[in-house]
């Protein structure tokens, strides 16, 4: 009998590394296959091609209980649009697939559509086509990605230099406490249906949570200052598991300083609130979407009074070091504990 091993002893980050193993590119206008936040084609100009796609699927990545639906057609694009922006890309073209049960009406539907029509908008992209089924348990959204990069200005996972500063966009940990506050009024809800939820003062949160925003207006502004990142990621499963990606596929180390993560009052006050440490969100908590990236060392002056972005520390020639530096001024290791 041949023996049989559980996807979940490999767990995500496992599974992908092992279909990786099996996938040979052969045509040569593949630049970059799986392993970054987009795929990389040579589209025979001085731009590169970028390809890239998100699921997400009603029961794991979304509670239809307390999500709108229009703000997750736009999250859906979001997401997305965020892989573009972490290869300091501009993202132009977008295809939706979609599968749905019977309990979902049409007018359900042009909400979900509504949400996806504005972040096009936002973000300046055209729904170009997908296709659509039926599903026999709830919904599911697949979102593919079209962009483009100009060959010299593309930022890879794997570039990471020694002595780099390690910057981060906006503020880390405010999606996962949105969820937490989420989850917390449903189980009140179906505790008494009559109860109303107890958000107030904490529509931050759960903005960041609901409808995040790809950071397309970072990725704008470095290139108007004229700062090339030497590497980038998206923070999608939380700043410890991305920041180790940048370090296992560039061989280098880092040190993260606790004190300059950039964490909103209203993360604080909701850490408080649910017993939950803000600094455990920030680095492990995921769908922030925010974009993880270094830079040289000459680039802080061109970035030093941009308040969207924070230095959060430096990179290293330590590859098997990547260390959090605590305000007790010990140094812990950083693992990944996001989502898998």
């Amino acid at each position: 009998m041949e023996a049989r091993t559980e996807i979940s002893s490999l767990g995500e980050f496992g599974l992908i590394k092992r279909i990786n193993q099996g996938i040979k590119n052969t045509l040569p206008d593949t630049i970059k296959g799986i392993g970054d936040d987009a795929a990389v084609i040579d589209l025979g100009t001085e731009e590169y091609g970028l390809l890239s796609s998100d699921m997400l699927m009603e029961g794991v990545h979304f509670d239809l209980t307390f999500f709108p639906l229009k703000h997750l057609g736009y999250k859906a694009i979001s997401i997305n649009v965020s892989d573009i922006a972490a290869m300091n890309g501009t993202p132009r073209q977008v295809t939706v697939n979609l599968a749905l049960s019977n309990r979902f009406s049409v007018e359900a539907i042009d909400e979900l559509y509504e949400g996806m029509k504005t972040a096009c908008a936002d973000f300046n992209v055209d729904l170009v086509g997908g296709d659509t089924s039926s599903s026999l348990s709830g919904l599911f959204i697949s979102v593919s990605v079209f962009g483009k990069v100009q060959k010299d200005k593309i930022a890879y996972r794997n570039t990471a230099k020694p002595h780099d500063l390690l910057c981060v966009t906006g503020d880390l940990g405010g999606a996962y406490m949105g969820l937490q506050l989420l989850e917390r009024e449903k189980q009140v809800f179906l505790a008494d249906p009559n109860m109303q939820p107890d958000l107030e003062g904490k529509d931050y949160v759960i903005q960041r949570q609901l409808r995040p925003e790809a950071r397309m207006d970072v990725v704008y502004e470095l290139a108007e200052a004229g700062v090339l990142p030497t590497s980038m990621i998206d923070v999608s499963d939380g700043l410890a598991s991305d920041l180790l990606h940048i370090c296992a596929q560039s061989g280098v180390g880092a040190i993260v300083f606790e004190d300059k993560l950039p964490i909103d009052d209203q993360t604080y006050l909701a850490g408080t609130e649910l017993n939950l440490s803000p600094i455990t969100a920030a680095m492990n908590g995921g769908e922030d979407y925010e974009l993880l990236f270094t830079v040289s060392q000459q680039a802080y002056d061109l970035i030093k009074n941009n308040p969207k972005i924070s230095v959060i520390g430096y990179i290293t020639d330590k590859k098997e070091e990547i260390m959090l530096h605590t305000q007790q001024d010990s140094r812990v290791p950083i693992t990944a504990q996001g989502w898998s």
